[in-house]
């Protein structure tokens, strides 16, 4: 599967406790979209989340972050790592 980075944007104080519960929704519905939220970072100050997953494409991605409630406002692939 390919890996996924997705930016969330407007989440400006979003908190420790409120990003893992945004986490734990993504991971409750990722099976569905064939789709595995690895890990999730937040910036308060700027109200950005990003997200890396892996996923069979960006669609499936966006799909389970609209079922977990909070869709994402950039889905970039990410074909390179080192």
């Amino acid at each position: 599967m390919a890996k996924f980075m997705d930016v969330h944007h407007g989440m400006a104080g979003i908190t420790a406790e409120q990003l893992k519960q945004a986490h734990a929704a993504d991971l409750r519905v990722e099976a569905g979209e064939g789709v595995h939220f690895e890990h999730a970072w937040a910036d308060p100050e700027s109200g950005t989340v990003y997200c890396l997953s892996e996923a069979p494409s960006k669609e499936a991605v966006q799909r389970a972050h609209n079922l977990a409630g909070h869709p994402a406002d950039e889905v970039h692939p990410v074909p390179l790592s080192v």
